[in-house]
């Protein structure tokens, strides 16, 4: 049956499967280049297509380009030399920015495209740079998961054990001159230079299903917008960069279950369609099950304190990327629950005022719900080696050890999670997921089989990037524009 202007097609998983392009009578549009999605791993994309003197035309599902890109903190991981980093007093080589996130992603990091991404990463820096994304020439030093400053460095997790001990420590999180989330400015300039290398993007726009030829090509879309069915036929090629699937709860109960029943980072569109509409036609999948999480507490806050489970035990380092203790968290006994005393709080510059606050831990163990003598075995323990600035089980850098003494206070992660952003978790974290279509480094998706899926590409989220169990803030919007800009560039010179 052809797909005529105005038809309705399948619902829910039926919707994706692959139109035949024998079935569909003609194209309302066409282009070289087709980019489902206009986060940053679509603009980069469109930018690098267009510029390689292609047709380009963006598919976005909302009213506008940025998609979660926009939200986001707007951190770039990004190292080797820089010229922030030099400005700022730091050396750095691709060789040990390759070892830490190595390390840090890992296990199972994907080193091919590491390897790539570390030794490109200065050339990215200036590419970013060429595209009018601005960085200040300024270090913020404290640990956070956002730098409350315009500054355009910050450290994640490169100074703390072990990383340490395998790499020189050097900060890499370059970020926009924004005070808290930089997504917004970075998108701007993304979107702006790619429409202004040639690409048209059509919003309101929801791709449905990929058009294939009678040998397997991917040679189109269809798609939805304001309830009629709209058909986009691809020259050349088709790049996916839709993002994840952290708002699709039948795929987080089939591949990422971690994450049921936690919030969602995620612009409300990360619906998995672009890997569904891949597997559709045979693609393969890789690290579905990885995902980032995000404890709602203060890093500045945490490094000062302890974090305990809801048995009142320690379980993770309080310093480095504050990604790690939340996946710490994940497989742990919940609530969790940072404890500090009023030195530690008043040392944060923000964060969320404590729930509970009592003159002794007896007292505090009695008011979270936790067994008898535990809390107060915890604190005893780490107050013991903090006086001698150690810490025999998580190894915290000593600049941030020291006895926590009374009164004592326990910050709740989901207050604190209305607290700085006025949102209702049930948990305390948040969340998105990693894993995607498996690609070459040029973005080629290929095929169950291990051979490329013909016209068709993907970048960003809807691909599985750089990571393997692991995450780096800045790693997602990294991974996103360097390898969309490879996978533009290769989806331009497509001639098959």
């Amino acid at each position: 049956m052809a797909y005529e202007r105005g038809d309705t097609p399948p619902t829910g998983d039926a919707a994706v499967e692959p139109v035949p392009l024998a079935s569909v009578g003609s194209f309302d549009h066409e282009a070289d280049v087709i980019i489902v999605g206009f986060g940053c791993a679509g603009a980069a994309a469109a930018f690098e297509a267009a510029s390689a003197g292609t047709d380009v035309l963006v598919l976005e599902r909302f009213s506008g380009a940025g998609g979660s890109s926009a939200q986001s903190g707007g951190e770039i991981y990004l190292g080797g030399g820089t010229s922030v980093q030099k400005a700022c007093g730091f050396t750095d080589t691709p060789e040990d920015m390759y070892a830490y996130l190595e390390a840090a992603l890992g296990p199972h990091a994907d080193t091919e495209k590491l390897r790539l991404y570390c030794e490109g990463s200065v050339e990215h820096f200036e590419w970013l740079c060429a595209r009018g994304v601005p960085f200040q020439e300024s270090l913020y030093a404290e640990p956070a998961w956002m730098a409350p400053t315009e500054d355009g460095l910050m450290w994640l997790g490169e100074d703390a054990w072990p990383f340490s001990t395998l790499a020189r420590p050097v900060p890499r999180g370059h970020r926009p001159p924004v005070a808290g989330y930089g997504g917004g400015l970075l998108m701007d300039k993304l979107v702006g230079a790619a429409t202004e290398a040639g690409a048209r993007c059509h919003t309101d726009t929801r791709a449905a299903a990929l058009v294939v030829d009678e040998s397997g090509r991917v040679a189109g879309v269809v798609a939805r917008r304001f309830g009629e069915t709209v058909r986009y036929l691809a020259r050349k090629a088709v790049v996916l960069t839709t993002g994840g699937f952290v708002d699709n709860e039948r795929m987080l109960a089939d591949h990422a279950p971690v994450l049921l029943g936690h919030g969602k980072v995620s612009d409300g569109g990360d619906d998995g369609r672009g890997i569904l509409m891949a597997t559709a036609v045979g693609a393969a999948t890789r690290r579905m099950a990885s995902v980032e999480a995000a404890l709602t507490v203060n890093p500045a806050m945490a490094c000062r304190g302890i974090l305990v489970n809801a048995l009142g035990q320690r379980f993770t380092s309080e310093d480095g990327y504050p990604g790690r203790f939340s996946h710490a968290a994940l497989g742990q006994p919940a609530p969790w629950w940072l404890i500090l005393d009023e030195e530690g709080f008043s040392a944060a510059s923000v964060g969320a005022p404590p729930d509970h606050v009592a003159e002794t831990l007896a007292e505090l163990e009695q008011d979270l719900g936790m067994p008898p003598g535990v809390l107060e075995i915890s604190v005893h323990f780490y107050n013991r080696h903090a006086a001698r600035g150690e810490d025999p089980l998580f190894h915290k850098d000593p600049k941030w050890l020291r006895e926590l003494k009374a009164p004592f206070a326990a910050v709740d992660p989901r207050v604190a999670a209305r607290f700085v952003e006025n949102r209702r978790e049930a948990t305390g974290i948040s969340g998105f997921t990693l894993g995607g279509l498996h690609t070459t480094v040029d973005g080629r998706v290929l095929h169950v089989s291990g051979r490329p899926i013909a016209g068709l590409y993907a970048a960003g989220r809807a691909s599985s990037g750089i990571h393997g169990d692991g995450y780096v803030s800045g790693t997602s919007l990294g991974d996103g524009t360097f390898f969309g800009r490879r996978a533009g560039r290769s989806a331009a010179g497509s001639s098959h």
